[in-house]
């Protein structure tokens, strides 16, 4: 049992994210982005990333833009199932529902962009966290992994067991890096193209423990350590069965613990093209699928899990990108943009094939404006639509992404003639998907998976749950640009 609750909390930390973007990758690469996102026909320094061909139109010379952002993030669940009621803390409500909320944070999360121009051409290069969930903490578990430990009093009725707790904690990181380079080349006045690639290196580390496991004392009505009591009734049982299933859940309620860190490396060849002619510029860039691998660097795992044992390799593909803008000057002062996302998701291996149980690849629809108020001061605003194509099948407490809104406003300050100070505040309102299921996490087969024998296993009756996600999350923002 046990083994598994600790492996679903790694789960969860590994493809849960704090940035914007897809699945697995951050497009907020710079405080003009959250300002307003929709960059893609950007033709400032932030360009390197939003839209590298457009960098044909830097002015000559040397830019450098330095930008530090903080992220926080909080993932709220409600799971409803009646064998919660059997949990001693007092905490679960008369409908067997309890809360669950994880904490995500990102406090410093740098980027440094470069680019130089000269005649036709220009150099660019950025270094990055590209992608990844920062560092998430669970202090309280969550639904999957309480679920199955609330079998343990439905097969423990025999013994006079009505109650559990458990004490179970998670904390990790992930974080992938990008250093990104390219050329850009100005075919003519009005066409320039970009031709480059990212080297990407996952970056993740996992510490917890799943203890303290235990069940009321039907002789004396105190909570005891489980392993303990079911010890001692294998030891006193006649009954062959009642002696084997004794022994069976004083195995699965021992304590548990996993020290794991994970690394891996993969190149994102990009291309881009950029067209301006008058107030119009249009963008358009394509990042190839990153094939991607992390190996586990296993300092402990006594949760029995094989698949965070020491050498072993998990699919961790970043997913191609495509990216289509345009922005029209209004007036000298004023401009508008509009900019669209797609991530081709379900072309991306993932582990235990998760690709598969998408509906399609996430769409991302982006619009903003800028407003130059006077020579010194500009200020912006805009907002993106994330659709994910997640379903009952993909979506679980242990790794969920739902569909948003995010809005993003700032003020970009000119310093002097070559140096602007950007400021910005980005948040992101998320759906609410709510799931029923009629035999909830397929509980049957989830014991079998842990060593629950399929005789035991399948004689439990169905019992129905349901889950409602959502999120909230914020970023914070300053930046530097300097050009010389």
């Amino acid at each position: 049992m046990s083994k598994k609750l600790l492996s679903s909390a790694i789960a969860l930390i590994v493809s849960s994210s704090t940035f914007a973007g897809g699945l697995l990758t951050n497009t907020n690469q710079n405080i003009l982005f959250l300002r307003n996102p929709a960059r893609d026909a950007s033709w400032a320094i932030d360009a390197v990333y939003s839209n590298p061909a457009g960098l044909a139109f830097l002015k000559e010379g040397f830019h450098l833009s330095l930008n530090i952002q903080s992220a926080f993030q909080t993932r709220k669940i409600c799971s409803t199932y009646a064998p919660f009621l059997a949990n001693a803390d007092g905490y679960t409500q008369n409908d067997g529902s309890r809360y669950y909320k994880g904490e995500a944070s990102a406090p410093v999360i740098p980027s440094l962009q470069a680019a130089y121009k000269k005649g036709n051409w220009t150099f660019s290069g950025s270094f990055a966290i590209t992608g990844g969930g920062g560092k998430a903490t669970f202090n309280n578990g969550l639904a999957s992994f309480e679920s199955i430990v609330s079998m343990v009093p439905v097969f423990g009725k025999d013994f006079g067991i009505n109650q559990y707790s458990v004490d179970s904690y998670m904390e990790g990181k992930q974080y992938i890096y990008g250093l990104q380079l390219g050329a850009t080349y100005k075919i003519n006045e009005h066409l320039s193209a970009f031709v480059g690639g990212r080297i990407n290196y996952v970056d993740n580390h996992y510490f917890g423990y799943l203890k303290n496991i235990q069940v009321n004392n039907p002789m004396t009505g105190t909570m005891v350590p489980a392993s303990d009591f079911f010890k001692a009734m294998a030891g006193q049982a006649t009954d062959p069965t009642q002696k084997a299933l004794a022994s069976l859940m004083a195995t699965a309620t021992t304590d548990k613990e996993l020290d794991c860190s994970q690394d891996g490396w993969g190149i994102t060849p990009i291309i881009g093209l950029d067209f301006k002619y008058g107030k119009w510029n249009f963008g358009l860039k394509y990042e190839f699928n990153t094939n991607l691998n992390v190996e586990n660097k296993t300092v402990i795992n006594t949760t029995g899990f094989k698949d965070y044992d020491h050498g072993i390799n998990t699919p961790h593909d970043i997913p191609s990108l495509l990216t289509i803008g345009a922005s029209y000057e209004i007036l000298p002062t004023l401009r508008a943009s509009v900019g669209y996302h797609h991530f081709f998701d379900t072309h991306a291996s993932m582990a235990d094939n998760k690709q598969d149980h998408l509906s399609h690849g996430t769409n991302e629809y982006l619009a903003g404006i800028e407003w130059d108020i006077c020579k010194r001061v500009s200020v912006s605003g805009g907002m993106q639509r994330t659709d994910y194509g997640v379903t009952d099948e993909f979506l679980s407490d242990i790794s969920f992404n739902v569909s948003s809104y995010s809005f993003g406003f700032g003020a970009g300050i000119n310093l002097s003639k070559d140096m602007q100070l950007n400021i910005a505040y980005f948040w992101t309102n998320y759906d609410t998907y709510k799931r029923t299921q009629e035999n909830y996490n397929d509980m049957s087969q989830k014991l079998q998976n842990i060593g629950v024998p399929e005789a035991i296993a399948s004689s439990l009756p169905k019992i129905s749950g349901s889950d409602s996600f959502t999120r909230t999350n914020k970023v914070f923002g300053i930046g530097l640009n300097y050009r010389f």
